[in-house]
């Protein structure tokens, strides 16, 4: 599976629709700030498949400083409109011949029989890419050696005797035995260089050039993009985003402006505008300050959202739980540092879905889930954008 595959089946964004009220309030954040206070690896990965989801509709937001890692939070301040003070240092950044990006996936997996007795792992794949301005470019695939999650973490693993090997179930309901490496020899592992695909989302690079810099008119144009859109569908259905409505389409809609503030080769003004449309959209918040998965501190933008669902290969949901998406954002210069998802309501109960690759019927079950012993507020997965950015710089030979 390549990572446009991968990242297709992602847990996607579901917004809840916001009173009008509460959203002029929201984008008045930039005036309010001025008086305010300061798998196995022998031959299988598993797939990284991103949460999201939402907590109850109507339940009271509040503006959070939180731990990325624990979900720890206190009330802070707003201080202003952090997309927009994005989207113009974004508009700012320099231009360059290559879009250069790395980025680290993980995925948090518990490893154990019981809540009393399990740790937490986060398995890791990475990525680097550069793609020039025509849409050619080189790939490059990492496979990390997968760590404790926290320090607490580590002692239990620890205690466990130290396994390079630790079991866990399967997620998606084939039955087989998955294994997660904690080897240090893979600290450091290496892939190797191959052509990039130039599609992200059904855009060319030359298409994601030429997308307009007006927020309304490139929401336009990314409304038309036909694909696999549906939250729930028992076949695949390819129609344009206007199509739905309602969450339905602020989904979508969100999925596609975080490609283009991360992976796509998009201007600095495409990617001025691509925060601007984010912006417009119901049901996105600041939520204060945190420190994403490298350690990095940004200003977190939390979308409410309201179920799991993979698009791509799978149209079924993959997960038994619900999720809660953030992006961490450095407003400074306009970046996009992470998309950080969290457990609202962790799994339960079981699903039966649809064959897997080799025809078998799958059914999926709370107790395989990787976050089933997780409570409100854990780390459920992540990607973090290590690099995102124009460089004149070519890539390796």
């Amino acid at each position: 599976m390549n990572e446009l595959d991968a990242l297709r089946r992602m847990r996607t964004v579901l917004a809840q629709e916001e009173h009008p009220e509460r959203l002029a309030q929201r984008i008045d954040w930039q005036a309010a700030a001025k008086t305010a206070l300061p798998p196995s690896r022998r031959g299988f990965k598993i797939p990284l498949m991103f949460a999201a989801a939402t907590l109850a509709a109507g339940a009271l937001v509040v503006y959070v400083q939180s731990d990325v890692v624990s979900g720890r939070s206190t009330a802070v301040v707003p201080q202003g409109n952090v997309l927009l003070v994005a989207a113009t240092n974004a508009e700012k950044a320099p231009f360059g011949k290559y879009w250069h990006t790395k980025t680290i996936m993980g995925e948090i997996n518990a490893v154990g029989p019981t809540v009393a007795n399990h740790y937490k792992v986060d398995s890791r794949q990475g990525n680097e890419a550069y793609t020039d301005r025509n849409g050619m470019g080189v790939q490059m695939f990492v496979d990390f050696a997968d760590v404790p999650l926290t320090a607490q973490d580590r002692k239990k693993w620890q205690a466990a005797g130290s396994p390079e090997w630790v079991p866990i179930p399967d997620p998606i309901g084939l039955g087989r035995v998955l294994k997660l490496d904690m080897s240090a020899r893979n600290q450091s592992a290496q892939g190797w260089w191959m052509p990039t695909g130039d599609s992200f989302h059904g855009l060319t690079s030359t298409q994601i050039a030429d997308l307009p810099t007006d927020p309304k008119a490139l929401e336009n144009v990314l409304l038309g993009l036909e694909g696999n859109w549906r939250a729930y569908s028992s076949k695949a259905e390819v129609e344009p985003i206007r199509a739905l409505r309602g969450q339905e389409r602020v989904r979508a809609l969100s999925d596609v402006v975080t490609i283009l503030l991360s992976k796509a080769p998009a201007p600095p003004a495409v990617r001025a505008a691509a925060w601007r449309v984010l912006a417009a959209q119901p049901g996105v918040q600041a939520a204060g300050r945190a420190t994403d998965p490298l350690g990095r501190t940004g200003s977190v933008i939390s979308l409410p959202l309201e179920t799991t669902v993979p698009l791509g290969l799978f149209t079924a949901p993959q997960q038994l739980g619900k999720y809660h998406r953030q992006l961490i954002v450095n407003p400074d210069t306009g970046i996009l540092l992470a998309i950080v998802d969290r457990v609202a309501s962790p799994p339960r109960g079981r699903r039966e879905i649809g064959s897997g690759d080799d025809g078998r019927p799958r059914v999926l079950e709370a107790k395989n889930m990787p976050d089933r012993f997780s409570r409100p507020g854990d780390l459920a997965s992540y990607q973090a954008f290590e690099v995102a950015e124009w460089t004149n710089t070519p890539p390796p030979n």
